[in-house]
């Protein structure tokens, strides 16, 4: 038989390892899962453990590269096989291509892309690549499901693709061990330390390089909800943003911050999220003019102390046009926001204590503004991810929480607050939303017997 060791990383020898009945991979981009997959296909064959094996992948492209790892691995084990390049099955749609592999003691590799019904009254091991990204979910697993019937096993594997994915569904499951399948987990970064970078680049990297290549990687996603999706096995809830990609995009224009701040001639409002060292304190500032809010500053202030913090805030509101705040006094920064309201009055300064009543109101005014075109953000990546990480989350009683994503990779919407605030302490009493709980009506008393 083949070294495992001499063909694959240390996640690929311990996902071969597992000769578990169902087992599924959540699993970064390109780490070479597929092919290892095809590898433990090969060797099945070859030992007969399965009359057959039925692969199905998202796409066309995705079957004909499994097909030849598939090849690579039938040399390899230096076994005779008949090659079948390509067999173009009629569909009422479009025709569907299939890829097979034959092997002199009968066994057989069939590699699809996504087509429910070619698993009908077929029997064998079933691998489905890349599961999250099939067009008909719950129509594949029903169909391919019951080939496993007499005991031959079943692969799952897959990025993410969103929340309301079988595949998602599954992987819940097994956390919460009402599902007792094999689950491997590996993010881009495990698939790095384990070598990753170094079969990349032919030789022994050191930490620095395998650094600088993740820090590569992750900034040619161009956005952080990528990144966190196809790379680190985070499924990325869409439906449940508060704010659209699309909405905010609508909003972002270049050039709306100013390098002078003697260039604002409206009036300005600032917001600022405080935060020491696990966060970002933030400072947002927007200039009124007509009916629209322009962001003019954007200042991002990490792990400093808050002396510095104040002196930087400070200079903010000694600005000539500056009309009005509202800071962040929850814990840590009740004593900033007391000291700025102190020093330039309270007419001037609000401190903020966030509840949850409080952040519902500040969020739904924000996105009124921002349905409305009436506040301009500055067209940058961690903005954009920032707002769009917020989630409305419904409780019990019909009360609701606004709050960043439940993972923590998306960080704490920072920046988000700080622009709810400056859009708060610009609002007039006219245009502020606030949030009620309906009271039970009651009847006066001097009709009540009428």
């Amino acid at each position: 038989m083949i070294n495992d060791k001499k063909y694959f990383l240390p996640y690929q020898t311990r996902w071969l390892a597992d000769d578990g009945k169902i087992k599924i991979w959540e699993k970064s981009r390109r780490i070479g899962a597929t092919y290892v997959q095809s590898y433990e296909d090969v060797r099945d064959c070859v030992k007969r453990t399965v009359p057959a094996v039925w692969f199905s992948s998202a796409d066309d492209s995705a079957a004909r590269e499994y097909i030849e790892y598939c090849r690579k691995w039938t040399k390899l084990f230096d076994v005779a096989a008949r090659d079948i390049e390509e067999v173009v099955l009629k569909d009422p749609e479009k025709d569907i291509k299939t890829y097979v592999i034959e092997f002199a003691n009968g066994a057989k590799i069939t590699a699809m892309s996504s087509n429910p019904k070619r698993f009908r009254s077929k029997g064998g091991k079933v691998v489905l690549d890349e599961f999250a990204h099939h067009d008909n979910q719950d129509l594949l697993w029903k169909a391919a499901k019951p080939c496993i019937t007499w005991g031959y096993p079943l692969r799952i594997l897959s990025t993410h693709n969103g929340q309301s994915t079988l595949f998602y569904k599954f992987i819940e499951r097994i956390k919460k061990e009402s599902l007792s399948w094999n689950l491997h987990a590996t993010p881009i970064q495990t698939a790095v330390e384990e070598g990753l970078v170094d079969k990349i680049y032919g030789r022994k990297t050191t930490k620095a390089e395998r650094d600088e290549w993740l820090a590569r990687e992750r900034e040619d996603c161009g956005d952080e909800m990528t990144w966190l999706q196809e790379y680190e096995c985070f499924a990325i809830d869409e439906a449940t943003a508060f704010l659209s990609y699309e909405m905010i995009e609508n909003c972002s224009i270049d050039n709306v911050l100013l390098d002078d701040l003697n260039d604002i001639k409206g009036d300005l409002y600032i917001g600022m999220d405080i935060a020491r060292k696990r966060h970002l304190s933030v400072i947002w500032g927007v200039e009124r003019l007509g009916l629209g809010l322009y962001t003019r500053i954007y200042h991002v202030i990490e792990k400093a102390r808050f002396q510095t913090q104040r002196e930087i805030l400070y200079g903010y509101l000694r600005h000539p046009n500056f009309r009005r705040a509202c800071i962040d006094a929850t814990g840590i920064g009740m004593n900033l926001a007391e000291d700025a309201e102190f020093d330039f009055g309270k007419s001037r300064v609000e401190p903020v204590t966030f509840t949850n009543r409080c952040k519902e109101e500040m969020a739904t005014n924000l996105k009124i503004k921002m349905e409305d075109r009436a506040l301009f953000l500055p067209r940058d990546d961690k903005v954009r991810d920032d707002f769009h990480s917020i989630r409305k989350i419904n409780l019990a009683g019909n009360n609701v929480r606004f709050d960043a994503d439940a993972s923590d990779k998306l960080g704490h919407a920072d920046r988000f607050w700080a622009g709810a605030l400056a859009v708060r302490a610009a609002a007039t009493a006219s245009e502020m939303t606030f949030i009620h709980s309906r009271k039970r009506r009651k009847i006066r008393q001097d009709i009540e017997k009428y």
